[in-house]
This record gives C-alpha cells, structure tokens and sequence, in this order.
C-alpha cells in the first residue's frame, strides 16, 4: 500500500495532537493527520461519482431509451427509482456491517458491485433485453447502499476537527459530480436517431465506457484503501478508540436515534428535501421537453447546472462550518471561545448558548432558500426562455443540492458519539422513501395536469421542511469532544445523557462518574472559571 505521513501538530487541537506523553487526566490525547487521508476521500468520491452517473443516466434520456425498448415511460422512471428501492432494506445490514467491519471492507464491496452492475449492462443493449438493464441498475443500486452512508464516516475517521466538514463535502462533491456528468454525457453520446442499429453502436459506447472507469476504480481501492489511520485524527475519534468495546446493540442503536427529537425532525426534513431533488432529477428530461420539445442536450444541461451549482453550495457549507464551527450564520462565538480561559464563564455561557440558540439558521436559511428556489424554478419553466430555466435551475441546485453534506454532518453533530454510519444511513433511508413516493406522485401530476402542478406539489413539502428545520433544537456534542478534555470528562453530560448506545464503549465517556452540582458550577461561572476548566474538574 502507497504510505503518506505528516508529523503530529504540537498542542493538540483541533488540528492535531500533542507529543507523545500528553495523555494524562484532563489532558487531550494524541492525534495526528496523515496525508493519506486525501488520497482515501477522493478515491471514495471517485467511485460514489461512478456510481451516481449510473443512477441518471437513464433519465435524463427518458425518451431515447423508451423507444430503444419499446417500454413505457414510467418503466424508465423505475431505472431510477430502483436506487431507492433497493437502499430501503439494505441499509440497516450494511450499516451493521460498517460498524463491525469498517470503512475498507464497506468500500470492496460497494466499489466491487458498481463494478459489475456496469458490466451487466453491457449484455443488454439489444431492444429485447430491458430486463437484463435493469437487472444491472438493480446491482448498482445495491452498491449504492455502501457508498451513501460513507461520507461522514470517513470524514470523521480521517480528518481534524477542522476538516470534517469539507472533508464531507468533498465526499459528497463526488456524487454530485456523477450525477452532473450523468446529466451532461448521456445526451451527447447517445443522440435521438430513428435507427435502432445506430442507437445500439451509442449505448454501447457510454456503458462501455462507464464499465472500464468503475473497474479501474475498484483495483485502485483494492490497492489504496485504508481501513483506518495508525493514530486518530481528532479528539473525538480518540475519545471514542480509548474506550473498550463491550457489548453492542444496533437495534438499540437505532431506537436511541430515533427517540433523539432533534434527530428524528432532521430525518424528516432532510428526507423532503433530498426526496424533492431526486424526484426534480429523475423528471427533468420529462419537464423540459414537454415546453422544449427536441431540447435534450439542453435538458442535460439545465440537469448539469443544477447540479454544479449544488456543489459549489456544498463545498461553500462545508468551507463556513468547519470556518466558523456552528451551524449559525449569526453566531457571535462559539466552541473556539468556549474552553479559553482568556475568556471570563459569563462570556462562555452566553457565547455557548448563543450558539446552540441560532445554530439551526443556516439550515434553516439554506433550507427557506431551496424553497424558493423550487418556487421561481416552477413559475418560469414555462415562459419560452431556455436562458431563464437555466438561472432559475442554478439558484434551485445551489441551496438544494447545497443542503445535503450541511444535513449529514449536522446529523453528526446531533447524533455524536453514535456511529456515523447509522446515522447517515438513516438520514439516507428517509431521503429514499421520501424520493420514491415524490417521483411517483410528481410523475402522475405532470401528466395529468401539467408540470405546475407538479412542482408545487414539491414546492408545498419544501415548505413544510423549511418550518420544521426551523424548530429543530441543536445540540452540537461533537464539537464539546472535541474540547481540550479528557475522555474521562464530562461533555455536557446533560445533553448527551441517553443518547448514546451503539456501543458500551461510549457509555464511560458520556456517563460521568460523579456529576459537579449544578449548584457549584454556578457559583465557578460566577467566580470567572470557563466552561472546560469547570467540566475538567467535574471529572477529577
């Protein structure tokens, strides 16, 4: 395997770790960052980028791959909504297996079956065998199940406390970026010719083409992928690794998530929102030509905007959080001042609750912003200006698609020290079940009644996802970890108290010994004593 190695950051820190020596009681242990870890983030968004372009390469040549067939319109639609399908069962056994086996397996296997499913579908480009196709798509679908729930996970696994955030936009860039290319290169290789022999010799050429890059990329993650680093990356994953395993329950994993209220609103909320861009996706080349007839390329393209867009939202999001380290674009401090004792308790405390107050405004923002994005994109479809659908589908992709890495790491931070994996698998399972029933109820509106009707009837639930982001109450636990505090402290005990239960390993860590009063914490804020010297003595 390739090596790549930085030294260990003296101090400790988000960035780094102290030398070796530093773990002592109310000291940070040690960490360090590897190089490599670059090299295993956009390796796995390499492979996520293959697999996203296979999800939509269908759909965005609807029309074209209906009259290759001989099927129904709806049918196609199916190639896509295959990749919900499949992910709704799956997702709790391979989450099980992230947990027990780790990243390096999770990656075979996903990169493995996008490998093959591309090569099933080389055997099928002949108008009789749609069923071999979307046999294919169904394998690649299941491979999608190991790729969606990764980038958190990595994120926390691999990168400073600094880094988590764009590390998860970049995981996430990756799917983008297929889906971008699935928008833009179908319809250019694969042209709307009456010639079934012609239309054969094209598909050919993509599927091709997509089965040399996937196999490609699983030899390189054969031979790149790393399970885990020598020495964690943050104080958070150390705090976690210093703990023994001791018994586990997924199950109950699971149900503690569920009964998170913060968590289980932002399931919801982020399932309307990513359901609303799959269902936009996978109807695009259906609403563009019913204005634009004969317009395919440019519906690719319209696709291609709307998703370039959303990465440049994704990467500003994940750049802001990790910038700024709250998910408030108005905070006036947060855990950079928490934990300073330059910084008297009084100050701490307000600084602190100022950021957990209005630490849902930027999803909150980003989310309203969606919102009306959908809505101008809905009223201008229509007006006969390809140049105003594509402003109006760059605004809609930038604070959409923009949402989705803000969602999977404020789901992190909600859900912290549970395992990211469950609870991006979560949030993942709800954007499936939501995407299926928006396509299927989007698709029948438009053609009965038109493609108003069925933007709004996605405009009414972005709505409704903007008022619930709103109320969501934030509890940022990872960023308290991730504190200069020993693993024997207690984080803010009284917002992580029965939350915790993927592992008994976290259990010392959440669980003080011995709780400070509430009593003697007041009098220490009041005598100038800042937060994490107060939680350092709580512990001892």
């Amino acid at each position: 395997m390739f090596h790549f190695e930085e030294k260990p950051k003296a101090g400790g820190g988000a960035g780094g770790g102290p030398g070796e020596g530093a773990q002592g009681r109310g000291q940070p242990l040690d960490t360090k960052l590897y190089r490599r870890r670059w090299v295993i983030v956009f390796l796995f968004s390499s492979y996520s980028l293959c697999n996203a372009f296979q999800w939509i390469q269908y759909g965005i040549i609807n029309n074209i791959i209906m009259k290759y067939y001989n099927v129904a319109s709806f049918t196609i639609d199916w190639l896509s909504m295959i990749y919900f399908v499949a992910y709704i069962p799956i997702i709790f056994p391979v989450t099980w297996l992230l947990d027990r086996k780790g990243l390096r397996v999770i990656a075979l296997v996903g990169s493995g079956l996008n490998c093959c499913g591309a090569w099933i579908k080389i055997a099928s480009v002949r108008p009789d065998l749609f069923a071999v196709t979307f046999f294919g798509q169904t394998v690649c679908g299941i491979a999608q199940v190991f790729i969606l729930g990764m980038p958190s996970r990595i994120a926390s696994v691999w990168f400073g406390a600094n880094e988590v955030s764009t590390a998860c936009a970049i995981a996430v860039f990756g799917n983008q970026m297929g889906v971008a290319l699935g928008f833009l290169i179908p319809p250019i290789i694969v042209p709307n010719v009456d010639d079934l022999d012609q239309l054969t010799y094209h598909i050919n050429i993509m599927f091709y083409g997509t089965a040399a890059v996937a196999t490609l990329l699983f030899i390189l993650v054969i031979l790149v992928f790393q399970e885990k680093p020598d020495i964690p990356p943050s104080q958070a994953q150390a705090a976690i690794l210093a703990k023994p395993m001791l018994d586990y329950s997924y199950v109950q994993s699971i149900l503690q998530l569920i009964k998170n209220m913060p968590f289980f609103l932002l399931v919801v909320t982020y399932g309307i929102n990513t359901g609303s861009y799959y269902a936009v996706s996978t109807l695009l080349n259906k609403m563009v030509l019913t204005h634009y007839p004969g317009e395919e390329l440019n519906a690719g393209r319209i696709g291609l905007t709307i998703v370039v867009a959303g990465m440049v939202g994704s990467i500003i999001c994940g750049i802001w959080l990790d910038k700024t380290r709250t998910y408030n674009a108005l905070a006036f401090g947060g855990p950079a001042e928490i934990g300073n004792p330059a910084v008297g308790a009084s100050q701490c405390t307000t600084l602190h609750r100022t950021t957990l107050r209005n630490s849902t405004q930027t999803t909150s923002v980003v989310y309203f912003l969606a919102f009306t994005g959908m809505v101008t994109f809905t009223f201008t479809l229509n007006l006969g200006h390809l140049w105003v659908v594509f402003l109006t589908a760059g605004m809609l992709g930038f604070f959409m698609t923009g949402y989705l890495p803000l969602g999977f790491e404020f789901g992190a931070e909600l859900t912290y020290p549970e395992s990211e994996g469950t609870s991006s698998g979560l949030l993942n399972e709800s954007a499936q079940v939501f995407g299926i029933t928006f396509t299927i109820a989007q698709g029948k509106l438009i053609d009965h009644f038109g493609t108003v009707a069925g933007n709004i009837f996605i405009s009414v639930f972005l709505f409704v996802g903007t008022v619930i982001t709103a109320t969501i109450k934030a509890d940022l636990r990872r960023q308290k970890a991730n504190m200069h505090v020993s693993p024997d402290t207690n984080v803010g005990a009284n917002h992580l108290l029965d939350y915790g239960s993927t592992a008994a390993t976290i259990s010392s860590f959440i669980l003080p010994r011995r709780l400070m009063s509430s009593e003697r914490f007041a009098t220490k804020a009041e005598e100038g004593v800042c937060s994490s010297i107060i939680l350092n003595e709580a512990a001892l």
